[in-house]
């Protein structure tokens, strides 16, 4: 007797970003985006996801979302958005299963290769998360202070790139890495977001992802069950 055919699950993948939210899909593999920005509000997005993703059948969903994320909810509203994201159904809205998840966790779970591994989201702000043996922590350390009147993403982030320079911005992103290693003490450094395509050398045990790692993660959260 013929066995069944699995049917592959078609995943969507939402990377929320504070300039642009990047989708992709697994099967069969699709590409999209949209600018996001300050202005927008869950179902801003919801709109815009679905003029993007015309046409295309998947049938479960992956958010990775820009903010704190405590078991699959949103419990805090994100910094570089509109607010309305705290008890937003977005499993009735997709009509699909969903998984959130941290952003910087799931670009984090896409990129991991082992080991204890720190991953720094240099992009509208900074993410932050550590995996350690396969098992992800989200992190917050772009809103930890920096000296009296400021915190660690406003000397990383997309505005402090363009206040600083590229030369200074390569320099403070060089400082806070070895800041953080010196700190948590993994075996290496991941950084993703947008900005690593303006750094020119990497500082040591460090290596740089990419939105594969993110598609990747959000593939892997239900490919691993979790």
């Amino acid at each position: 007797m013929k066995r069944p055919t699995r049917t592959k699950a078609r995943i969507l993948v939402v990377d929320v970003g504070g300039s642009r939210v990047k989708l992709a899909m697994n099967a069969p593999k699709r590409l999209a985006g949209f600018v996001s920005g300050p202005r927008m509000t869950p179902a801003l997005m919801m709109a815009g996801i679905a003029r993007a993703t015309k046409g295309w059948r998947f049938t479960a969903v992956s958010i990775g979302y820009p903010g704190v994320v405590s078991n699959g909810k949103i419990v805090r509203e994100p910094h570089n958005l509109a607010p309305g994201w705290i008890g937003f159904d977005f499993r009735g809205a997709f009509n699909r299963p969903v998984k959130i998840i941290n952003d910087a966790a799931m670009q984090a779970l896409g990129g991991y290769a082992g080991g204890k591994m720190l991953f720094l989201g240099l992009g509208t702000g900074l993410g932050s998360a550590l995996v350690i043996d396969g098992v992800i922590a989200p992190l917050e350390l772009g809103h930890l202070r920096y000296g009296k009147s400021s915190i660690y993403e406003e000397q990383v982030g997309s505005k402090a790139r363009k206040r600083l320079g590229v030369r200074k911005w390569r320099s403070k992103v060089a400082e806070v890495v070895e800041s953080f290693r010196a700190a948590l003490l993994p075996d290496y450094v991941l950084l993703g977001g947008g900005n690593v395509a303006h750094l020119k050398k990497l500082p040591p045990r460090t290596r740089v992802g990419g939105n594969a790692d993110a598609f990747a993660g959000g593939f892997r959260l239900w490919e691993a069950g979790a």
